[in-house]
Formats: C-alpha cells, structure tokens, sequence
C-alpha cells in the first residue's frame, strides 16, 4: 500500500460548521499545519461569531480563520473554495463569488453553465463547495473535490506531487442532505 506523503495540505474550505467535532478538527489543522481557502461557511462563522460559540474553539481557530485567503496557489493550481469567474480570472473574481459560485453568471437558471464548462485557464483550479455533483475531474483545467463525506459520501484530495485523487469512504452520515445522495 502506497502512502501518500504531501508536502502541503491545503483545505477547500467549510471546516467547522457541518462534521460532529469542530475542536477535533482545529487540533488536526494545527497537527498537520493545513493551510486552507475561506469557505461560504467560514464566512458566516466570521460574520456571527456569537451563534458558533458552543463550538468551542481556541482564539487561535478564530485568528487563522480571519486571515484565511480567497485563492492560494499550489504548484500549477489555484485552490479557492467554490470557483472563479471565467470572464476575469483570479484577479478579478469577486469574494461572493470565490466563495459561493456553482453556474455562470449566477444560479438563478439551470440553462446556466457551471463556471469549471466555461473556464478558459490558463490557470488550473481546484475547488469544493457541490458535493451534490461529487467528484469533478476535469483535469488538466478544473478538479473539483467535493464528494459529500459530512453526508455519507466520501472524503477526497488532491496529491499534486503524483497527480492523483485519493478517496476514502465516510465513517458515516454526520449531516443530513437535501438532494439526490452521494455515491459511496
């Protein structure tokens, strides 16, 4: 059995809102050193900081959540939580959209493409946030890594260093879902 040994971890985002223990979770962080995107659900911890307090979580949590960035870039890849705009790139793209973007230009239509049909690149992103879709491997230009673990689905990454998805099943269902299930 191949261990995989990454030089750096870094989280898409949404850490601490749906799994069973937030506190277990900052301890691996911090453990492993992750680095991490903000996600849409970290914003909201951020923006009510108040309705999170059972979580329990160190001032630290809180600290490196406040400085988490839209984008980090990962050798060739640019990691952000949702997506990016294909009409502006990195540089352009909007904090909602970094954070909550699925079809471009919004939502609001299933006629609408999903942003990763219509990315132009150069750039290749890796991104989260639509575990409804699971696993969206659109290697070289997109890799989309949400596969549902929090709903019973899986829990995947990315080894940059071999150009391989690694997948686990989950434990079991820590949240429920609305929507069609994830393959396990």
């Amino acid at each position: 059995m191949h261990l995989a040994q990454p030089s750096r971890i870094v989280l898409v985002g949404d850490l601490f809102t749906k799994g069973p223990k937030p506190l277990e979770t900052w301890r691996c962080i911090e453990r492993l050193e992750a680095e991490a995107v903000l996600g849409n659900h970290d914003a909201a911890m951020l923006a009510r900081p108040t309705r999170y307090r059972s979580m329990a979580l160190p001032p630290a949590a809180w600290a490196w959540l406040e400085r988490l960035p839209l984008t980090r870039q990962v050798g060739e890849w640019t990691v952000v939580h949702a997506g990016l705009d294909p009409t502006r790139g990195r540089a352009g793209t909007r904090r909602a959209t970094a954070l909550v973007v699925r079809r471009w230009p919004n939502d609001t239509s299933d006629a609408h493409p999903f942003w990763f049909e219509i990315w132009p690149g150069p750039e290749r992103v890796v991104y989260g946030h639509d575990a409804i879709r699971g696993l969206q491997d659109h290697r070289p230009r997109t890799l989309g890594l949400d596969t549902g673990c929090v709903y019973g689905g899986r829990l995947t990454g990315y080894l940059v260093e071999a150009d391989r998805v690694l997948s686990v099943p989950a434990a079991r269902v820590y949240c429920a879902v609305d929507g069609p299930r994830v393959e396990r």
